[in-house]
């Protein structure tokens, strides 16, 4: 991007003044290399989003923002439904509520170590993962709808994990107001044996490390001890998620002339949240919130059965959940004054900081915590939110370190055996179902995730508790 279009805010934020249709300025975070390196259409899409109707305050770019559907990857945007507000199923995503959740097990490095390969084939032979990969968990009629309406908390009941773990998911481990019958028959068909899988492209179950403590206060409240073991678990709701996206998508885009709506781009297909269309989509894709929600619980019921093989002693304790592609209700200082405005952030995570009133109580002296995705050759994070980001990005920051190449760019530049011989020797265990998937993934299509870290805390929306490497990556 031409940063020489932009004003500096400061030295980690820049601002696109409106222009053409832009009803409110468009934010790009990020240091002045990372915002230099967003692609052009990235760019066009972020100032695409902040022509939306009823879109209040700025539409922003987060750090690892790059090119998406409709809405950029990386990008949040809040609408007010008293003022004409639309909802999005771009602005979600496809993938709703895909999400990180992390796990602390208590483990020395130096004690997994001799058991890792094995480890490693355990959880490979475990965890269903890939394209069109199912599990044991079948589920239709009232049983699914069940799931749809209740989440991590239906899993719990079901008897994956434990109530205590609901404290520690975002939300409590449910959306509130999702009805299973506004998900189509065939969402629901695509979904009905991929409760508890991990699925294919950047999906991952990783065993980590924690290379260093940044913040010893909230890695004691967190669980994370330098050199012992941590699990993150990275996918979200499967066919049901994609199949509700497509489903809206085209609804909003046939209606979008009759509710006086001039899209932008198609991509940005949408609908007034006080719309019947609206509140359906947005009932709907809470019930892909729970979807992804019941999965990461199940998956997690999975990895805890094989570690009890190996380390039948040590217990795994649910760090945080948090998702990535959503739009949820909330309340933000717009002008001075308190609204309750709907906020899309579609390759983002809800950065809140200790003093939010909606936090949990275990969390307010220290502030949400965000698991943050790298790539499978480099490093992943724990960030906390800060009380700042409400300022300064909706409450929002990264969530991981984003795409530099595309898919097929990565698959021209990088044969999956030779990434695989490269993370070997640098002592990372990878277990995949194919070639391909892992040369599309290669650390080398991902931006740096440290200088995403970095630009996330320079603007104040984010603090590093953990730095975590990897150990061993299960891909689909």
């Amino acid at each position: 991007m031409d940063v020489g279009m932009l004003e500096k805010m400061d030295s980690w934020r820049w601002m696109l003044h409106p222009r053409g249709g832009m009803r409110v300025p468009a934010v790009m975070i990020g240091s002045r290399e990372l915002v230099r390196s967003l692609d052009d259409t990235a760019s066009k899409q972020i100032a695409n989003v902040a022509c939306l109707p009823g879109i209040v305050g700025a539409a922003y770019a987060m750090p690892d923002a790059h090119m998406g559907y409709g809405f950029p990857i990386g990008g949040v945007a809040a609408f007010d439904p008293q003022e004409g507000g639309v909802v999005s199923a771009g602005g979600v995503g496809y993938d709703i509520a895909c999400g990180v959740r992390t796990l602390t097990t208590g483990i020395h490095k130096d004690d997994i170590r001799p058991v890792l390969e094995r480890l490693a084939d355990r959880l490979y032979s475990a965890i269903p993962a890939g394209v069109g990969k199912t599990g044991d968990l079948a589920l239709k009629g009232r049983d699914m709808d069940a799931m749809l309406e209740g989440g991590a908390v239906w899993a719990v009941k079901q008897g994956y994990g434990e109530k205590a773990d609901l404290e520690h998911i975002e939300d409590g481990g449910r959306a509130s107001g999702a009805d299973p019958s506004l998900v189509s028959d065939q969402a629901k068909k695509r979904q009905l044996a991929e409760t508890g899988t991990l699925g294919s492209g950047n999906h991952y179950l990783e065993v980590q490390v924690v290379e260093s403590v940044h913040d010893s206060k909230a890695a004691a409240v967190y669980g994370l001890v330098e050199g012992e073991v941590v699990v993150s678990i990275h996918c979200g709701s499967r066919g049901l998620g994609h199949q509700v996206a497509s489903d809206y998508l085209t609804r909003m885009l046939h209606k979008a002339p009759k509710y006086g709506i001039k899209l932008p781009d198609p991509e940005l297909a949408c609908a007034p949240i006080e719309s019947g269309l609206g509140r359906e989509y947005l009932a709907a894709m809470r019930a892909g919130i729970n979807c992804a929600l019941a999965n990461r619980q199940v998956l997690t019921h999975l990895v805890r059965e094989v570690f009890a093989e190996f380390f039948p002693n040590n217990w795994l304790w649910l760090l945080y959940d948090v998702s990535h592609n959503t739009c949820k209700e909330e309340t933000h200082l717009v002008d001075g004054k308190p609204r309750r405005v709907f906020v899309h952030r579609k390759g983002a995570t809800r950065a809140w900081g200790p003093n939010h009133p909606e936090l949990p109580a275990w969390l307010r002296g220290v502030g949400q915590p965000m698991p943050v995705g790298g790539s499978m050759g480099t490093a992943s994070y724990v960030l906390a939110g800060t009380d700042l980001s409400l300022e300064r990005s909706l409450g929002s920051s990264c969530h991981g370190a984003g795409r530099s190449l595309s898919r097929s760019q990565a698959l021209k530049r990088w044969k999956g055996r030779d990434v695989l011989e490269s993370l070997a020797r640098d002592g990372i265990i990878v277990r995949c179902h194919g070639y391909k998937g892992v040369s599309e993934e290669a650390p080398g299509a991902y931006k740096d995730i440290d200088a995403v870290v970095e630009s996330s805390v320079g603007a104040g929306i984010a603090a590093t508790v953990a730095r975590m490497r990897p150990l061993a990556c299960v891909k689909g």
